[in-house]
């Protein structure tokens, strides 16, 4: 592929195919819930995932070595298994609107440890967009909160534990494997964490009695195939493409897009969006704005003293 950077349009073509594809996931994920629980839903997800790369695997092994499996590792556990199993438990105690939208802080977060950890230099109003997204994100979650404030927070922490896990994987793609493709990458991330996943699947969950039973979970199957197939190999294939030829903060912002879709999908479903969420929405994508002025201010001040100087 070349660079992306050569494309005008092609990287707005893929945040938002990104953005149909993930938002979707929520409902799906929801779909599956209705006939298995949250830990066989993130395990299906996971262990169908890692089935579709096992041919890659094996043409692939060669263009690794010993350095980067500790990143891989990374990126199989914290960037993919353990979002899955997050996502699902959080679905447990909220609608998968609110899920896709408090997913939008992922740019926020991948901000802060690129900053923290990565020297990327903040400017006041970044600071400011920080606080504002994570103000809308706590308005969101009393405001749905319905007279049970607690319990909401509890579900809506996994998600946010969740767009941590991812903004650490974006970091890590981009910071520390510029040097595989972005096959390999997803290849090897899901061989990491797709095996132990595989075996506590079958050994440890209630999944294979559950099939057998005949209770309609071949429905569920087929809407967790599609979130693993389509909603996870293959738009991470796209995501982690899209992380090395850009940045990170362009790449996470695909999560801009993500909770139109999802929210779209719960309205479908029968879920209530109340009109107050409009102004928390708001005040997150303000916050997120925010952050991306930094990156696009130091990019236009390099291109002014390439230029002039």
């Amino acid at each position: 592929m070349k660079n992306i950077k050569n494309h005008k349009y092609l990287p707005y073509l893929i945040l938002a195919v990104l953005a149909l594809t993930w938002g979707s996931s929520f409902i799906l994920i929801k779909k599956g819930l209705i006939y298995f629980s949250d830990t066989e839903v993130g395990a299906l997800r996971i262990a169908i995932a890692f089935s579709v790369f096992i041919p890659f695997a094996i043409k692939r092994r060669y263009k690794i070595s010993s350095r980067h499996f500790p990143y891989l590792a990374i990126v199989g556990f914290i960037g993919s298994a353990a979002p899955a199993f997050l996502f699902a438990k959080a679905e447990t105690g909220i609608d998968s609107n609110l899920a896709g939208i408090l997913n939008s802080l992922t740019p926020l977060f991948t901000f802060i440890i690129s900053f923290a950890f990565f020297r990327f230099k903040a400017r006041w109003f970044n600071l400011l967009g920080l606080l504002l997204g994570l103000t809308g994100a706590i308005g969101l979650i009393v405001v749905s909160g319905e007279g049970n404030i607690a319990f909401n927070f509890t579900y809506a922490g996994f998600v946010i534990i969740a767009t941590v896990c991812y903004a650490i994987n974006v970091n890590v793609i981009h910071y520390k494997l510029k040097d595989l493709d972005n096959i390999t990458i997803v290849t090897y991330g899901f061989t990491f964490a797709g095996i132990p996943t595989l075996i506590y699947l079958l050994v440890f969950t209630p999944f294979l009695n559950t099939m057998s039973e005949g209770s309609g979970a071949i429905y569920g199957l087929g809407y967790i195939a599609i979130l693993g197939v389509i909603g996870t190999s293959l738009a991470l294939m796209i995501f982690y493409y899209l992380i090395q030829t850009s940045n990170t903060i362009f790449a996470s912002s695909v999560t801009y897009l993500i909770p139109i879709v999802a929210v779209m999908w719960g309205i479908i479903d029968g879920e209530v969006f109340r009109i107050s969420y409009f102004l928390w929405i708001a005040l997150i994508l303000y916050g997120i704005y925010l952050v991306n002025t930094k990156k696009l201010f130091v990019l236009n001040r390099l291109k002014y003293n390439s230029k002039y100087h």
